[in-house]
């Protein structure tokens, strides 16, 4: 899938395409997806993963989320990121189906990381649909701009944006998982 976005647009792809670039049989693909929008929401979610693996706390047990190395995957894929998003529906369907995995994603390593005594303002399950949402349009609006700045820049970006307020909503209130 992502050797093909780089020549067509995503909405042209084929299930066909696919198995012949792979050199699989259809057989083994529908095994493993159900079609190529499980298939391209499947690749993004390992990506999802990776992201929300870089949210620790630090020494003085402060919430840090470093987005630069997603950034950088972005970057050095954006041949890939520019054909789903121009021209296809393969971008929108990473938006809404990549919110909500980021967001639950967020929220289990909020409720892993977070000492039981930490405390919260707000649900966690909000906190990161927030988080979420605030992280994928900035990402877009980067890509739709053709990534005027550098990634470390957008996660510089995104920490002015976010962690300010996220370091406040966990500093009042009770930990409410909800």
């Amino acid at each position: 899938l992502l050797g093909l976005a780089k020549t067509k647009h995503y909405d042209q792809i084929t299930v066909q395409d696919i198995v012949e670039q792979a050199n699989i049989g259809r057989s083994t693909f529908y095994a493993h997806y159900q079609n190529k929008d499980d298939l391209l929401i499947s690749g993004f979610k390992h990506q999802l993963d990776k992201l929300a693996q870089q949210i620790v706390l630090d020494e003085e047990n402060y919430l840090k989320f470093d987005t630069s190395l997603m950034f950088e995957h972005v970057r050095g894929h954006y041949e890939i990121y520019r054909t789903l998003i121009w021209g296809s529906n393969g971008f929108k369907l990473l938006i809404e189906d990549g919110h909500t995995a980021l967001s639950n994603k967020i929220e289990d390593r909020l409720t892993n990381l977070l000492p039981e005594q930490q405390a919260s303002a707000m649900p966690l399950s909000v906190l990161a649909c927030g988080i979420a949402g605030v992280f994928l349009v900035l990402l877009k609006w980067w890509l739709d701009n053709k990534m005027p700045y550098e990634a470390e820049r957008m996660n510089e970006f995104f920490q002015q944006l976010m962690m300010p307020g996220i370091r406040t909503t966990l500093d009042e209130g009770e930990i409410n998982t909800d």
